[in-house]
């Protein structure tokens, strides 16, 4: 590891394989911005270590300390507020530098809700899950280093209920998205989740900013270079309006991925031109500068080729070819919403690995759709009504106006929902005894997406053929986009960077996108 450097978020590589599960993502921000909050704090105070309280120091309580007990937090989304909070919490000192003009990055727009193992929410509600559970499933969905997927899925519950508890978020509604055998995607009532929390932290540091000296947060600051001293990272240059400046510290990167850069030398040249005609979900902040910054000192990279694309971009029908494109959460999957290509078919299990579900787009006939009906629309109408009012989602008072949009009988449409309704009541009647094999495991009665090898087996919302005609729908035109990056600075146990010595870089700690390894070739949603 590189002494004093760290990673978190999508900036970090190797957290989800080669696919990320939905759900995963605000996740990987909580438990690994935390992570190396700790790791950080633990570097810079060794046994000096104290447990703070967060609201006290937002009430302007003062603590001892010096400018040694300094860390430097690279990145204002959900991994470096998360990060920041938490040396915070154990005594340190904290300056957050963010190259936009306002912190908040990828993480406010996450949409479907982070994922949790055996929290408070899940046993109100009667649902049985595990951190086993949620380990297993993460490792099927993509991840290829057990010990980060088990230290994902171990602190989650913990990690979810410390938003609630220490930030007072609302998070009491739980869905299922694809890759999990149980509902844990929380979300509060109201908003994108990934918006209300992230916000929620940023306010907590703006408060101790505002009362205390112990935090100080830059915006409109660039991050070009690491300051190293006999292999241990001691600080780091950035440049603000003109000039250049230096902060003294241990580093921890939590500055997202490298989605939205395009330019010939960028890293997705490097290592994805085959997506470079892709349009993308992230801000024009996405450049993998931490990643190129810890590449300048030696620091490992892994699984950089792993890219997810997501199945779910939303097509604004007046602007098309739009490069930057809203998201539609995997929740509203979750909810029960169906995909349909231009036929009326549908060809996949729409709670599949995202890649999964971007690989059967390939093979079938755009436009695709997203389609919920009213009891799944019901259950998440804030988003419903939000895409609406955006102009990517349209509400049809019956499906047979959908139908008539779409160019297709409506007796097309009645066929297709039809057989999934009957899969349905088949699952329920009989689990095991379906034809096709299931994921994540066990079996399936749903044709459409059975004979694809990855069979639907969890069913929510359902209709019959005979209610789609007159029952209303929201729709959304949707198309592949990139989405997340699972590759980055290689990271350890203590989100610590490792060095090409695969030792820890004393004083660098990478969280959220731009540490790798976590979600190996697929992030799940809300990991």
């Amino acid at each position: 590891a590189v002494p004093g450097l760290y990673a978190a978020g999508e900036v970090a590589g190797g957290v989800h394989g080669n696919n990320r599960l939905g759900g995963n993502s605000l996740l990987d921000c909580v438990v690994f911005g935390r992570v190396a909050g700790v790791a950080c704090a633990k570097y810079m105070l060794g046994d000096k270590v104290r447990v703070t309280s967060l609201a006290a120091l937002a009430g302007g309580g003062q603590m001892e300390g010096s400018k040694s007990d300094q860390a430097i937090v690279v990145g204002g989304g959900l991994a470096g507020m998360s990060a920041a909070n938490t040396v915070l919490e154990n005594g340190g000192r904290v300056v957050l530098l963010d190259k936009s003009s306002f912190c908040g990055g990828n993480s406010t727009k996450a949409t479907s809700g982070i994922n949790g193992a055996n929290t408070r929410t899940q046993r109100d509600k009667g649902i049985k899950d595990s951190a086993d559970l949620f380990t297993s499933d993460t490792l099927k969905g993509g991840a290829k280093k057990p010990e980060l997927a088990k230290l994902l899925c171990e602190n989650s519950g913990a990690d979810v209920e410390w938003l609630m508890d220490k930030f007072n978020l609302d998070l009491s509604l739980v869905a299922r998205l694809g890759g999990h055998s149980a509902p844990r995607t929380h979300r509060g009532k109201e908003r994108f989740p990934g918006m209300t929390i992230t916000y929620a932290l940023i306010q907590m540091v703006e408060k101790i900013a505002e009362k205390t000296d112990r935090a100080k947060i830059i915006t409109k600051a660039r991050v070009t270079e690491l300051i190293m001293s006999d292999g241990a990272c001691t600080g780091c240059i950035y440049e603000k309006g003109g000039a250049s400046f230096k902060e003294f510290g241990p580093v921890i990167f939590a500055s997202g991925g490298f989605g939205a850069d395009f330019t010939n030398n960028s890293l997705l040249a490097q290592y994805r031109p085959d997506l470079l005609h892709l349009p993308t979900t992230n801000g024009e902040h996405c450049t993998g500068d931490a990643i190129k910054m810890g590449e300048a000192i030696g620091a490992k990279t892994i699984d950089l080729e792993w890219v997810q694309v997501h199945p779910t971009g939303l097509v604004k029908p007046d602007d098309p070819d739009a490069k930057i494109k809203f998201l539609a959460a995997e929740a509203l999957r979750g909810v029960g919403g169906l995909v349909f290509d231009a036929l009326g078919n549908r060809f996949a299990n729409e709670l599949g690995r995202r890649d999964y579900v971007t690989g059967e787009m390939w093979k079938n006939k755009p436009p695709f759709r997203l389609a919920l009906n009213k009891a799944a629309s019901d259950e998440i109408a804030w988003h419903c009504k939000h895409y609406t009012g955006r102009g990517v989602m349209k509400f049809y008072e019956s499906g047979a106006a959908l139908a008539q949009d779409m160019g297709v009988p409506v007796s097309k449409m009645e066929e297709s929902i039809e057989a999934h309704y009957q899969a349905s009541v088949k699952m329920a009647r009989d689990p095991d005894g379906g034809p096709f094999p299931a994921y994540p495991s066990g079996k399936s009665w749903d044709e459409a997406s059975g004979k694809t090898g990855s069979g639907k087996k969890f069913y929510h919302n359902v209709i019959s053929g005979s209610d789609f005609a007159a029952q209303p729908y929201y729709v959304a035109i949707i198309t592949p986009v990139i989405h997340y990056c699972m590759g980055g600075l290689e990271i350890d146990e203590n989100s610590a960077v490792l060095g090409s010595d695969s030792q820890a870089v004393p004083g660098l700690y990478a969280a959220g996108e731009v540490a790798g390894g976590v979600h190996g070739n697929n992030r799940l949603g809300g990991n």
